[in-house]
């Protein structure tokens, strides 16, 4: 069924708002240039209307905090049928782009700007050059679609193509207009569809799931070992893929830089640092108060989108940070929670295994 937006004004006789629209489409592009949080908050535009194949132009391109690329692209005046296959044309043309020809787009975007300077800046990490567009989203802007559409970008993500629609619908109000913002799919089924797309050595998740644990000032391998969690925060990029965990899943903790430390099992759903406990000898107790060697996103406890999310685990094996395994070609990203479907992430499980021998607890 085509999403379907309405607004209603607030009093005690509610007032409809009438749909309107945008003066031309161009403008919406012009909007998301001033304010990208029109798209997305954990996104950084990097480049616009830049030509791909036979000159034709890529409405916006942005970067997301794992170095992965999203292209975004407005329907306009074409069918709903052409944008998507527009799309997978210009998705073709973005997974060849090389870590020069990305720093060429974002400097003429910028005027000039340093690529790996503004992506510490917004997303206070360095920017590593082997992820740089190791995969790639694909965002459809649209102030409707047919149903027969939504099908198919619902089949494609299914199938592993990360792939979603964000409409956009106008409104009036009186003199002023006000525009809402709708999401086809839940962006966790489009963030966990993302995978790398620089091997063909695709294959069927094995249904083991890898943890990106960053041992920092905002959270501590040491407690989530001790306390039994994983956790994840500063913004929903890093914390909703936590939702794909559910009680009885397996999944292998990377500590980024280091190497995989450890392996356990969910004990529960994710829920926000205010609501999580922990056991300890003086009987259940908040984990904010208990925890003291990472900051755990404190400053946003109060934020659902910001704060740090929990995970209870029931550790079958854990190593100390000096003992973490690292070895050449073992699968690593940067999302919080993933579900691999590359050789590589098979291959990095099967050798975890002969060394966490307890993973069978």
């Amino acid at each position: 069924m085509p999403v379907k937006t309405n607004l209603w004004r607030v009093s005690e006789k509610p007032e409809e708002l009438a749909e309107s629209r945008l003066d031309t489409e161009k403008l919406l592009e012009k909007m998301i240039v001033q304010e990208p949080r029109l798209l997305s908050d954990e996104w950084m535009l990097i480049g616009q209307q830049e030509h791909t194949y036979n000159k034709q132009p890529l409405d916006l391109l942005a970067i997301a905090p794992d170095a992965s690329l999203v292209l975004i692209e407005l329907k306009r005046d074409r069918t709903p049928r052409d944008v998507v296959a527009q799309a997978l044309d210009y998705a073709s043309w973005v997974e060849n782009l090389t870590p020069d020809k990305i720093a060429a787009i974002y400097r003429k975007f910028t005027s000039g700007g340093d690529l790996a300077e503004g992506f510490q800046k917004k997303f206070s990490r360095p920017l590593d050059e082997d992820e740089l567009n190791q995969s790639h989203q694909i965002i459809i802007v649209a102030a409707e679609l047919d149903a027969s559409t939504e099908r198919i970008v619902k089949y494609l993500n299914d199938r592993s193509l990360a792939i979603n629609v964000l409409f956009f619908q106008v409104f009036a109000h009186g003199d002023e207009k006000i525009i809402s913002r709708t999401w086809l799919l839940d962006p966790i089924e489009t963030q966990s569809a993302s995978s790398p797309t620089k091997s063909s050595n695709s294959e069927p998740w094995n249904g083991e799931f890898y943890c990106s644990f960053g041992d920092s000032n905002s959270r501590s391998w040491n407690e989530a070992r001790h306390y039994g969690f994983i956790c994840g925060g500063g913004g929903a990029w890093y914390s909703r893929t936590l939702q794909l965990l559910s009680p009885g899943n397996r999944v292998w903790v990377k500590v980024p830089g280091m190497g995989f430390v450890g392996v356990g099992q969910v004990l529960s759903q994710a829920v926000p640092a205010s609501e999580f406990t922990i056991n300890t000898s003086d009987g259940e107790k908040p984990a904010m108060e208990v925890l003291t060697e990472g900051n755990y996103h404190r400053d946003f406890i109060d934020d659902e989108e910001k704060c740090e999310y929990f995970v209870a685990i029931e550790w079958l094996e854990t190593k100390d940070l000096s003992e973490a395994i690292q070895e050449l070609g073992m699968f690593g990203n940067q999302n919080t929670i993933c579900k691999p479907t590359t050789a590589a992430w098979r291959t990095t499980v099967n050798r975890l295994k002969s060394i966490f021998t307890n993973f069978e607890k």
